[in-house]
């Protein structure tokens, strides 16, 4: 299980006093006012950076870290992902996991078969759609809902489905 879970991806610099642009990849872009840091992962590390100052335009959150006060100081961060700590996610419903945690997970049918690995979530509103890649590099996609999918565990990476008629081209 991801000890860590993006929230954002630095997009670009906000004007010249160290303000940067993020497309949020969390549910609730909101959720920013009440995070006071963030850990950028820097492909070499991660780096802990708090939190002074949030706002929003259009799609994205403009946000400002202490500490980086001029456009030179962060233009260096662009590209990067933003990380939370899994005890500060957002807490899950029923049935609700993140998509970190589906990633690479066994897909097995109720008839025995196993299908593939999970390789991507697909979030069309009205229900995620799971892309699951066969050993034969196929792409199979599977709508996220309850006749479908059947079980979901996290720890042991399985996920059981259904496959409804017609979701195969056998």
């Amino acid at each position: 299980m991801e000890q860590f879970l993006r929230v954002g991806v630095i997009s670009s610099t906000h004007g010249v006093r160290g303000e940067v642009k993020v497309y949020p990849t969390t549910d609730d872009p909101a959720r920013f006012t009440e995070l006071k840091s963030v850990f950028l992962d820097t492909k070499k590390g991660r780096e802990e950076l708090e939190i002074e100052g949030v706002k929003f335009f259009k799609n994205q959150v403009i946000l400002k870290f202490k500490g980086y006060d001029t456009i030179n100081d962060i233009e260096k961060y662009k590209g990067m992902d933003l990380l939370i700590s899994r005890e500060n996610a957002v807490p899950l419903g029923e049935n609700e996991n993140f998509i970190a945690d589906l990633i690479d997970m066994t897909v097995t049918t109720d008839t025995g078969r196993k299908l593939g690995i999970l390789t991507d979530v697909i979030q069309t509103g009205a229900n995620d759609v799971y892309v699951v890649e066969t050993e034969e590099k196929k792409e199979i996609l599977l709508p996220a809902i309850r006749e479908c999918i059947l079980q979901v565990d996290v720890e042991n990476r399985q996920m059981l489905v259904h496959i409804l008629e017609g979701l195969l081209d056998e």
